[in-house]
């Protein structure tokens, strides 16, 4: 039967892309309809099993650290590198990939699922890891509530089969219950510096949680510094910003889990030289000025860049969509403070009036204002040769790569 379907799979995925829709999810739906146990099958024979990484924030650059990790031990590490959320997305990945024959040649399957489509996946496939990262007030108008957001991660750990790796500073993440847990967290100095949801305005968090964490990230400046089972480690970072540094910790804290007695010092190395996902702070030159682009998708997450990548060196814009990819509901805006910012060079995007209203509020000049982003994006990279950085949500981030990518070096 696990032929038949990989035959039938790899057909529709080969007519496809010769029709011109890349094939990304039809194939899966097709096996998902015709053998629903087909992506069990496949993946119950993996020798280290399969990882889950869900949560609000980060989910990409965390995927992609787990899998360098992995793959640094020697690991064949199979992913859903399109970031397909779906069930029918993984098992479209899974065709790619796997052999006519039925040969799967790998060792663990590393997946980035959203809080929602990690139930439903949690339904037909075996979950032997997951790391839980955070449940922020993300696209309201598509899972609701954040409470809501975190019984389906309840689900998700309830239905992991060994051991489920919390983030220690999530009110609503620490909480969760599972057969085996683990926690990855902040030191006392840092836990000011990520706010959760519920104290990201006021600042009342002032320490850590008191559970035992198997990795803290314990310092930020120059370097990262990070305990692990006890024992200190620094490093240099490739990827940006505070928050890619606390999900490092989460990163090493799952690896550490899944391959406990390997070389802490080797993982290290390996993290140093992970460099940033697709769109998540990936630098463009353009007529030899850089320009950085940067995805901020929710109040948390926006906070964090600001915190992370505003100077007096750089030209800011700001592009703001509500797409639903993006989320409809932008009033997650205002929660969001915006004091560090210099003067706004460009807003763009379709929801650009509004965010030029919100940054009037905090006392923010916006010195242009254009919806067309290739409108918006052309004379913003060209009015100076000072180095940029552009805020963006999701799919004004697409598109923003895009019209940078016909321009520059990536």
């Amino acid at each position: 039967m696990e032929k038949v379907s990989i035959l039938l799979g790899k057909t529709v995925q080969k007519i496809s892309r010769v029709r011109g829709n890349g094939g990304s999810a039809l194939p899966g739906l097709v096996i998902e309809r015709t053998n629903p146990n087909f992506i069990k099958k496949v993946l119950e024979k993996l020798p280290y099993g399969v990882v889950v990484i869900s949560g609000t924030n980060g989910k990409t650059t965390t995927t992609k650290m787990v899998t360098e990790l992995f793959e640094s031990q020697g690991l064949k590490v199979f992913t859903n590198e399109t970031g397909s959320n779906f069930v029918r997305g993984v098992i479209s990945a899974i065709l790619k990939k796997i052999k006519i024959s039925g040969k799967f040649n790998y060792d663990i399957a590393v997946l980035e699922l959203d809080e929602a489509h990690a139930v439903k996946f949690s339904e037909v496939a075996p979950i032997d890891y997951a790391l839980i990262l955070n449940v922020q007030r993300d696209q309201l108008d598509r899972f609701g509530e954040i409470d809501h957001t975190a019984a389906y991660l309840q689900k998700v750990a309830t239905a992991t089969r060994k051991t489920v790796v919390l983030n220690r500073e999530d009110p609503r993440v620490s909480k969760i219950t599972a057969k085996n847990t683990v926690f990855f967290g902040l030191s006392d100095a840092l836990v000011k510096k990520f706010p959760s949801d519920d104290d990201l305005l006021s600042h009342n968090k002032t320490k850590a949680s008191s559970k035992k964490a198997l990795v803290t990230l314990e310092k930020l400046g120059d370097k990262a510094s990070y305990s692990i089972d006890g024992n200190n480690y620094t490093t240099n970072l490739k990827v940006k910003g505070v928050y890619n540094a606390y999900n490092a910790a989460g990163a090493l804290a799952v690896v550490k889990t899944v391959l406990p007695d390997r070389n802490t010092d080797e993982l290290i190395q390996s993290l140093a030289n992970i460099e940033s996902a697709f769109g998540r702070g990936e630098v463009f030159t353009i007529n030899g000025c850089e320009v950085e682009l940067l995805l901020v998708k929710n109040p948390s997450a926006f906070q964090l860049s600001l915190a992370s990548f505003v100077d007096d060196k750089h030209e800011y814009m700001i592009a703001i969509n509500d797409a639903i990819a993006d989320g409809r509901d932008v009033s997650w805006l205002w929660n969001v403070d915006f004091h560090s910012l210099p003067i706004i060079k460009m807003c763009s995007g379709t929801r650009a009036t509004d965010m030029a209203l919100r940054l009037k509020y905090d006392d923010i000049k916006t010195a242009a204002c254009i919806e067309d982003l290739k409108q918006a994006v052309t004379k913003f990279t060209s009015s100076s040769k000072q180095p940029k950085r552009i805020f963006a949500t999701y799919t004004a981030m697409l598109e923003i790569r895009k019209i940078i990518s016909g321009k520059s070096l990536v």
